[in-house]
């Protein structure tokens, strides 16, 4: 046992070094308040001094300022707001309305995406910051509020009077039966009310006479409250199992989650999808339907981040986002990738991963083997689809996104989401429209020749090799003529997509989905092959991976 002395002057060591820093400074502070040659603002300095300070902890742990209360808010716990329902991008000078919330008030006042904002309540929008537009836009529900838009094919603005209203952006923007038997629910984020949206969609879901087996879709979304993610879990996995385990340095850190209800779901197959972009509690939600051998994880490694943050109060109502703890699964494991260090000074904190050798294995109810540290490895693996440079650059440059609202403007209506296809003469159209537009990109081939190009400048290889490697390249040059016939298939499944959104918005789009994404293609295999999906809980199914995965 350690004296309690030699705790006291260890204690009494840190007091004195935590004075002795924030002396200094508030002296360096008060040094230049006074003596720099310009005015300085207090309140800004400071919080980059703050903010300069925690960077080199994790990205995660940040400062938030009386003013920025109500942003940290919106963005990390509720999703409730007053406004008109769409959302926007900056595109050059010009703010467009790049989403429209199906059922709220943009929609019905027939605000499409693609409408250039021009102004709001009389106000010219130019020159003006995104968030003083958003101050303008949002406003007490009931309340109204004028917008012009600019709508390609028409001359003149399009005034409309908006009434506002209560906006409550869902976790769960989607839920619906993919056939007789299997039901899908979409999952964004893990913010206020999830739990009873899940909760509700699966209950929906259950009046369906055969409804069996559900695919969760956890693609991109980054996590949340971690409250939200245990409670969710409990729909599904029995009454007193273990859920999550929650170790900081205080005792007041630390937690334990256990099942504490009888689930609505516990007999129903599970396919979880997940990719690189599925964090936090997304990695708690599929990492105990792993470890509990409760459900299929398919899709690609997810993002891995095993930290727990909470919100500290601080004096004049700021407040902070705190890492506190790290989290463990049922089986044991910390999904964590990365060791944050705070010796990587201005730059931010230095950030490795976790080397091979300090990986260990655990064990899942069932026996099979998950590693700690390497996030939520699935099932059954998805390479992720290469996406053609041409493709990139035509959804880059919005190309895609406005012959979409040209073909709105134009199109009253399209066939069903069952039906509707993107026609060659349709594609014979767009090809017409990409002779009015300017983009550019280069090729695999093309970046690998400008790096040999480049390699054999720096080691004067290039002036005796000059006409071989001219010839080369003009060789491999692309001709965008021939990549657009190349790549037409997938160039036309990007603007089937966006022009299913224009119609029927979100719920189309992942309707759309049904039909033609890969990876609940493979969890509709696996839900509907009884004893192959046994047999991968069991730990006796084959591994797959399907496709080539990246390097």
């Amino acid at each position: 046992m350690i004296p309690s002395s030699i705790l006291s002057l260890s204690f009494v060591d840190d007091y004195f070094m935590i004075s002795k820093q924030l002396d200094i400074f508030s002296g360096v502070y008060r040094e230049v308040d006074k003596y720099y040659v310009d005015d300085v603002k207090p309140g800004e300095l400071l919080k980059i001094g703050i903010d300069g300070m925690l960077k080199t902890i994790d990205p995660y742990t940040n400062f938030y300022p009386e003013s920025e209360i109500e942003d940290y808010r919106m963005k990390h716990v509720s999703t409730e707001y007053g406004g008109i329902g769409a959302s926007s991008f900056r595109n050059g000078d010009s703010i467009v309305i790049y989403d429209v919330y199906e059922g709220f008030p943009a929609q019905l006042a027939d605000v499409r995406a693609g409408d250039v904002l021009v102004s709001v309540n009389g106000r010219k929008i130019e020159g003006l910051a995104p968030d003083e537009i958003d101050d303008l836009i949002k406003g007490q529900a009931g309340s109204t509020v004028k917008v012009g838009l600019a709508r390609f094919g028409e001359a003149n603005t399009i005034e409309k009077t908006i009434t506002r209203g209560e906006i409550k952006v869902k976790n769960v923007p989607y839920f619906g039966m993919i056939n007789d038997s299997v039901g899908y629910i979409k999952l964004d984020k893990f913010l206020q009310n999830c739990f009873s949206e899940v909760r509700d969609a699966v209950v929906e879901l259950q009046k369906n006479p055969g409804f069996n087996s559900l695919v969760f879709d956890l693609r991109g979304n980054g996590g949340g409250l971690l409250e939200e993610s245990v409670q969710m879990l409990n729909l599904f996995i029995k009454k007193g199992e273990l859920l999550v385990t929650q170790k900081g340095k205080t005792e007041g850190s630390n937690n334990t989650y256990i099942a504490k209800v009888d689930p609505i779901a516990p007999d129903i197959r599970v396919a979880v999808l997940v990719d690189k972009n599925s964090a936090s509690a997304s990695e708690i939600t599929a990492g105990n339907f792993q470890d509990l051998d409760r459900g299929v994880v398919i899709g690609q490694r997810s993002f891995g981040k095993g930290l727990v943050q909470q919100t500290r109060p601080l004096t004049y109502n700021a407040q902070m986002k705190l890492t506190v703890a790290k989290y463990y699964t049922a089986s044991g494991r910390c999904v964590q990738t990365r060791i944050y260090s705070h010796l990587g000074g201005e730059e931010g904190a230095l950030v490795t991963e976790v080397a091979d050798s300090l990986v260990k294995p655990f064990k899942t109810k069932n026996g099979r083997t998950v590693f700690d540290g390497s996030a939520v490895y699935p099932d059954r693996y998805l390479a992720p689809a290469d996406t053609s440079n041409i493709s990139k650059s035509l959804i880059r440059n919005f190309i895609i996104f406005d012959y979409a609202s040209r073909y709105r403007q134009m199109h009253a209506s399209i066939d069903s989401i069952e039906k509707f296809t993107f026609s060659d003469t349709d594609f014979a159209d767009f090809v017409n429209y990409l002779n009015t537009e300017s983009y550019s990109y280069s090729t695999q081939t093309e970046s690998a020749f400008a790096k040999l190009k480049d390699a054999t400048t720096r080691e004067k290889y290039y002036a005796s090799m000059n006409a071989e490697i001219e010839k080369l390249g003009k060789g491999l040059k692309h001709d965008k003529a021939a990549d657009l016939a190349l790549f037409k298939s997938e160039i036309k499944s990007y603007i089937e997509k966006e022009l299913v959104v224009r119609y029927y918005f979100q719920s189309g789009k992942y309707k759309y989905m049904f039909r033609h994404d890969d990876t609940i293609k493979e969890a509709l295999s696996v839900l509907g092959n009884v004893p192959l999906y046994t047999s991968i809980l069991k730990g006796e199914g084959e591994y797959k991976v399907i496709g080539k995965p990246k390097k």
